[in-house]
């Protein structure tokens, strides 16, 4: 891996590989073998997994300099090579300069979004080829699972992650090690480990990144936790809408299999493991434990009542170890550098760090990990660069569907387990969506609401019919036909889902609705008592208007309408009749002179 003085990274991460990394990659590959340069072979030339910052890739990173190329076309390709490979030389262009102090950077691990990172699960992703086991042997993937099985007993084992305070980070924060521990004592066999790849919530990519990018450390995470628990089977359950995680998850089994890294007597140990992919269909509420592992052993995936814990009676009635990617990804790196290194990251009781995908109205949206403690004014402002165009910051949403939305008096909250949940929201396997003023919480909540109606298998009334008139009455809210009276309700058909659901799906269902009234509750009033929605969302409320005094004809909100609602010459004032009007907000969001106004 050092033999070249230079390596080049193409990131082909999803959003990458949208914008074209394929085709940036094809033609690195081309020129470089056209131009036979000296001392650089493809061999140098990496396709990584997801590095993160989305909102600038595609991207190129040019090691052992770190220099770090944006938005690169096709067309950049051979000025890179020849630039920044053959004279050792930086094309200015490309470099990454910061909206929020206007300077440029050449390092990437100079630039806020990176520095003030601390990546332990994401730590191979970026850095090695996707789906390669000897570039990850090479930077010391497999010794932690080596030393667990020759230097360590399994209660060892358990010890060393019971002492990292390692908490679930698939949202439900129970503690790892003594999960491990209970099923390690249940006297029945088999035993099953299985990896929750099910990563459903909106705006949430965290897992997906990691199976793509780093599949090996969830394998190695896998074997190590099979090992403490006396398992020899595993499962790792990945969502249909995840082919490339598939297909990497399933060729870095293939790859550890050959080397025995996997399979029987794993390195001559005499302890034998083996792991299957099971694919789900994608339904959300198979990311509850007891619906997953009826999915994996190919029955409905509905939730069960947990009167015995999955440890006890899992899969196959067995005793069964879940965790979701991220926990069994940072197993390894616990083995190797001990649970207390772990638990001095982070607080006190929530220790290490946490994955969050970072979407909405921020500036930089991207995949991140911080130390658990961080606050979301650094999250949010430090590392996602503020709000887009300086709008003011409304709420950001953590927890996925489930979760809860906070307000801007709650920045300055430490983001770790126990203090959103008393704040009412939720860790949840890590989402994290920004608003700024233009997003109405009441639709929101219908957004959310809705999903979860979508998404619920139905076998529970207080979940199937509950949620259904909870999203009706938000309805009713956001079209101006509800009654301060209709809160109350909604209030307390809230407290009767929590209460009567029975899995996790329902029971946080109302979450969306609860932490929104909690903080917003002028906001359902203005919809209920003065017919106005105040950041101009609910179309039942709005009408669009343009200024003739400040419109000067340009054609833009002609052009942006599908229902040729809007009439005028070039260069003269326009109209919208609201006969045709469709309230769609295509002319507003067009407009370049703040001609057209929501009233």
């Amino acid at each position: 891996m050092n033999k070249h003085p230079r390596t080049v990274l193409i990131c082909c991460g999803p959003g990458c590989l949208a914008n074209g990394a394929k085709k940036i990659s094809d033609e690195f590959h081309k020129v470089i073998k056209d131009k036979k340069i000296k001392g650089f072979s493809v061999e140098a030339l990496k396709e990584t997994g997801c590095h993160g910052f989305c909102e600038q890739g595609p991207l190129v990173i040019i090691e052992p300099d770190g220099v770090f190329y944006t938005k690169v076309k096709v067309r950049d390709v051979e000025e890179i090579i020849e630039t920044s490979i053959k004279k050792k030389e930086i094309v200015e262009r490309l470099l990454y300069t910061n909206a929020a102090d206007g300077k440029t950077y050449t390092d990437y691990k100079e630039i806020p979004f990176y520095k003030l990172q601390n990546r332990i699960a994401l730590r191979n992703i970026g850095k090695i080829r996707q789906c390669d086991i000897d570039e990850y042997i090479a930077i010391g993937g497999y010794e932690a699972m080596a030393k667990a099985l020759s230097k360590m007993k399994p209660q060892e084992v358990i010890d060393e992650v019971i002492a990292s305070g390692l908490r679930g980070r698939g949202g439900g924060g129970f503690p790892t090690g003594r999960k491990w521990a209970t099923c390690a004592k249940i006297d029945d066999e088999p035993r099953y480990v299985i990896c929750n790849g099910d990563e459903g919530d909106p705006g949430a990519f965290m897992d997906r990144a990691i199976m793509e990018g780093d599949p090996h450390s969830v394998i190695e995470g896998m074997i190590i936790a099979a090992w403490a628990v006396g398992s020899h089977n595993g499962y790792i359950y990945v969502r249909e809408e995840y082919p490339l995680a598939v297909v990497n998850l399933q060729k870095a089994i293939e790859q550890a299999q050959a080397l025995g890294l996997l399979g029987e007597n794993i390195l001559g140990t005499g302890f034998d493991f083996d792991i299957h992919v099971s694919r789900g269909g994608g339904a959300f509420v198979c990311g509850e434990s007891s619906a997953l592992m009826l999915s994996v052993a190919g029955e409905v995936g509905e939730p069960r009542a947990k009167y015995i814990r999955s440890v006890q009676k899992g899969l196959f009635d067995k005793p069964t170890v879940l965790n979701n990617v991220e926990s069994y990804a940072n197993v390894p790196v616990i083995i190797a550098k001990g649970g207390k290194w772990f638990s001095s990251i982070g607080t006190a009781k929530s220790t290490g760090t946490k994955a969050f995908s970072l979407v909405g109205k921020v500036r930089n949206t991207g995949l991140i990990e911080v130390p658990m403690g961080t606050t979301l004014k650094q999250i949010i402002y430090d590392i996602g660069g503020g709000v887009i165009k300086d709008r003011p910051f409304k709420a950001v949403q953590t927890g996925g569907p489930s979760g809860g939305c906070l307000p801007e008096e709650k920045l300055d909250l430490s983001v770790d387990f126990d203090t959103l949940t008393q704040a009412g929201s939720m860790m949840g396997s890590g989402g994290m969506i920004v608003m700024d003023d233009r997003t109405c919480v009441v639709d929101v909540a219908k957004y959310f609401l809705q999903f979860l109606i979508d998404e619920s298998c139905g076998k529970c009334v207080p979940c199937r019919e509950g949620l259904y008139q909870l999203h009706a009455l938000a309805v009713a809210v956001s079209e101006g036909r509800a009654t301060e009276e209709d809160l109350d309700k909604m209030e307390k058909l809230s407290e009767n889902i929590v209460i009567g659901s029975l899995c996790g799906l329902g029971k946080s269902g109302p979450n969306p609705f609860l932490s929104t009234i909690r903080y917003f509750r002028d906001e359902y009033l203005a919809h209920i008592r003065d017919k106005r929605c105040p950041a101009g969302v609910c179309r039942a409320l709005i009408t669009y208007k343009i200024d003739p005094e400040i419109c000067n004809g340009c054609m833009a909100c002609i052009s942006a309408c599908a229902h040729e609602a809007i009439t005028g010459k070039k260069k003269e004032p326009h109209f919208i009749n609201q006969d045709k009007c469709d309230k769609c907000g295509a002319c507003y969001a067009v407009c370049q002179h703040n001609a057209i106004e929501v009233v």
